[in-house]
């Protein structure tokens, strides 16, 4: 049986405000083999110039900054780490995020995909306000990205910066133009910024977000880096409508209670989202400023 670590006021919170901070969501072991491998990831960054590896779908795994050199790494996104890290596979499959996962959405929860998001210490790395729901379309929108973070995150090194209360209203476009960028308009973005709050804390610890919050982060201004192991979960019975734009060998395993057969659906709209093609949606997201 899963335990029960978040308080009623928690569970409250989540469903209100659309996250929720976890401390120690990773335990001391967990978060050093994650470090492990991804500062051995880094160093062989070094090694290339372009995007590299290869997903199950054939774009690369490794993720570049444009700013990358063999001097100053900016490994920016590891795709789906846990095809070719045991440590984030074990650390996807068992952490307390899980357990708080299983008392909002579950009893019954899969996964959906995983990825780390890096920045460098002075990447000029940004993430653009945006939606995760608008990249992934399912039956229903019980989906929550756990957030871990690998490093402290502090107000300079580019933390997640979210709006409160926003999965509770539109689902924003993400396409302008005829263009999929993976964010939503200069408009949108202006109206709710000033309502962001940063989330930010100690290495180890965790913020849960639902898939409809509205988020995004500056880039990275100090001089520590700032590392997030990404692993979304979804109720078993929502479904995905679009091919995972991470794909995994392990989406749709069963994480937390039992495969039920049922599928269960919820009444919204959306414009069908792009898959991207490139290494991430880093590319899709560059395109917002092409658009003037």
């Amino acid at each position: 049986m899963t335990s029960e670590i978040l308080s009623r006021e928690e569970v409250d919170s989540y469903w209100t405000n659309g996250f929720i901070f976890i401390e120690n969501a990773l335990t001391a072991a967990q978060l050093s083999a994650l470090r492990s491998d991804f500062d051995r990831w880094l160093e062989e960054s070094r090694q290339h110039t372009v995007p590299y590896g290869e997903t199950l779908d054939g774009r690369p795994r490794f993720d570049l900054a444009p700013d990358h050199c063999a001097e100053r790494p900016a490994l920016r996104r590891v795709s789906s780490p846990i095809e070719v890290s045991a440590a984030y596979l074990e650390a996807m499959r068992n952490n307390a995020a899980l357990d708080a996962v299983a008392q909002l959405i579950g009893p019954n929860v899969a996964f959906n995909n995983a990825k780390i998001n890096a920045k460098q210490p002075g990447s000029s790395t940004e993430v653009k306000y945006h939606q995760d729901f608008m990249f992934q379309p399912h039956t229903n929108e019980d989906l929550i990205a756990a957030l871990f973070f690998l490093d402290d995150v502090t107000l300079e090194n580019g933390p997640l910066n979210v709006v409160p209360g926003t999965h509770r209203s539109a689902l924003f476009d993400h396409w302008h133009d005829g263009v999929y960028t993976g964010a939503v308009s200069v408009s949108v973005e202006q109206e709710h910024a000033a309502k962001a709050v940063p989330v930010f804390g100690s290495a180890g610890s965790a913020c849960l977000m639902h898939t409809r919050l509205l988020h995004g982060s500056a880039p990275n201004n100090s001089d520590r880096p700032r590392t997030l192991f990404i692993s979304e979960y979804r109720a078993e019975d929502s479904k995905p409508l679009q091919v995972n734009h991470i794909p995994s060998q392990y989406q749709g395993e069963v994480v937390r209670g039992v495969r039920t057969n049922r599928v269960r659906c919820s009444g919204y709209e959306m414009d069908f989202p792009e898959v991207p093609t490139g290494a991430s949606f880093f590319s899709q997201q560059a395109r917002e400023a092409d658009l003037g």
